[in-house]
């Protein structure tokens, strides 16, 4: 029997691995098909500590008040990606040299400084910036950007990189990776849990549902409802250019982000809806294509010269409150949930952390308040 089974081998499995197994803990990860090659290899690869500017505006202030928490999980776990390539020894392509949501006009300013107010409060550095110091920090964009908001720990990293250099090191403390290994059946027993997976069942004494996507089905198997959803967006990318955009890029008129990677290509998303194949994968969609490029040119002018090379749509993971699921399930000892909705990427090295201490009972390893995000009842 292992210490340990953790179901799903993205980014938040294969890290809580890693961090389990750094520990001496005895660890076997479960993945349906291959490593990261869901939400965690797919993502964009933007590491965000604000507040997303579009459900601010349309949810109000309850909404931001409710997320606000999470904001210090985000901060947190950009601490972590400073160091992690040093960790891994691996080039993960960590850039921290800030975010910046840009406006176009009074009234998205207006809403830049209300949700700047909520961000300081978690203590993130937020500087609100006008049209000259906005085109100071950036001349790459429009000249009718009028300002903007300037975080100073917001960036990037490499979504093909991270998690498979957490597998890599956590194979290296002995976990065992078991993939093409869908899980269909949990059983509680006296001392753990039984897990079945094709034709093999595992055993462990605790087991984390670090799914994604399909967390909510995996928690159905022990009668655990959590209301976590996939949702279909999708991403384009540009030819190689020389240095152009240092920054993660937002705009406050609508869904952007813009972000240049190492080896030169632009990254353009915001969370612009793919469509559902028949067959049930996700596919782009030519009409949030074609808005998504209107608003990356409304912001940088110089991308008209280029190229989109490629576009993919990716199942991104949800709740409707954005508000993460994690810890130990009530009236389940031994089961965990690490679901961390929309930005899993960037907070995946700290979650992962937080969630191996507490499987260890163990103090979490950040001043983080984590009652906001633990089940109520199970």
């Amino acid at each position: 029997m292992n210490d340990v089974i953790v179901i799903g081998g993205g980014l938040a499995g294969c890290a809580t691995a890693y961090y389990l197994a750094r520990d001496g803990v005895g660890v076997t990860v479960l993945e349906r098909s291959e490593l990261n090659t869901q939400a965690s290899g797919s993502n964009a690869g933007s590491l965000h500590a604000q507040i997303p500017h579009d459900p601010f505006v349309n949810r109000g202030a309850q909404w931001a008040s409710t997320f606000a928490p999470t904001i210090g999980l985000l901060h947190r776990s950009i601490d972590v990606w400073r160091g992690l390539s040093a960790e891994l020894d691996a080039d993960l392509e960590v850039s921290l040299k800030g975010g910046l949501l840009v406006a176009t006009d009074a009234s998205q300013m207006a809403s830049i400084a209300a949700k700047a107010e909520v961000e300081r409060s978690q203590g993130l550095e937020i500087r609100l910036l006008d049209r000259t110091e906005v085109r100071a920090l950036a001349p790459y964009l429009s000249d009718a950007i009028v300002g903007g908001a300037f975080c100073p720990d917001e960036g990037k990293a490499s979504p093909l990189a991270a998690t498979l250099a957490y597998a890599r090191a956590a194979r290296e403390l002995g976990v065992t990776f078991e993939r093409h290994t869908a899980v269909t059946q949990i059983v509680r027993m006296a001392e753990g849990f039984e897990v079945f997976a094709g034709a093999q069942v595992f055993r462990a004494k605790r087991v984390v549902n670090a799914a994604g996507a399909d967390a909510g089905e995996i928690a159905a198997l022990l009668g655990v409802a959590i209301d976590v959803q996939g949702f279909a967006i999708q991403v384009a990318v540009t030819e190689r250019v020389a240095p152009l955009i240092p920054h993660l890029v937002y705009s406050a008129g609508d869904k952007l982000t813009l972000k240049q990677n190492q080896a030169g290509s632009i990254l353009i998303g915001g969370g612009w809806p793919a469509r559902w194949h028949s067959r049930g994968h996700a596919v782009t969609d030519p009409d949030s294509l074609e808005r998504n490029m209107a608003v990356a040119l409304a912001a940088v002018p110089a991308l008209a010269a280029l190229s989109v090379i490629r576009t993919w749509a990716a199942v991104v993971n949800g709740t409707d409150d954005w508000k993460p699921i994690l810890g130990e399930v009530p009236g389940v000892p031994g089961f965990f949930i690490n679901f961390f909705p929309w930005m899993g990427f960037t907070a995946g090295p700290a979650v992962a952390q937080i969630i191996a201490s507490l499987m260890q009972g163990k103090p979490a390893p950040f001043d983080v308040d984590l009652t906001p995000f633990l089940l109520a009842s199970a």
